[in-house]
């Protein structure tokens, strides 16, 4: 299946290290800019049912707010207990000022 690319936000939207909360095809994103890219991560945490969103950013890494469990932007993976399971990450394209983003699963 080809990755579809949806428009998430735009590039200037973006404020450095600062995550932003969007909906995709039913799906909720943090779409992140930080060390000169753009990051898209499955917005909820997987150990408690929190948006990642509202979390610090830092060494290319989201922090769960609520229990301070870090995730890699990169591959999804938790650094730190108390999560042990990955969130997805997504497929990003910058297009002019557009973030495009891909939740479809490859299949």
């Amino acid at each position: 299946m080809t990755p579809n690319f949806v428009r998430a936000c735009g590039l200037s939207e973006l404020e450095e290290d600062t995550p932003k909360r969007v909906e995709l095809d039913g799906t909720p994103v943090s779409v992140v800019r930080t060390e000169g890219e753009v990051f898209a991560i499955n917005d909820i945490c997987s150990h408690a049912n929190v948006s990642l969103s509202e979390g610090e950013v830092e060494d290319c890494s989201i922090e769960c707010w609520l229990h301070g469990s870090s995730f890699d932007l990169r591959t999804g993976k938790p650094s730190g207990l108390p999560a042990t399971q990955p969130v997805p990450v997504y497929p990003v394209k910058i297009e002019g000022d557009d973030v495009l983003v891909s939740v479809t699963q490859e299949s």
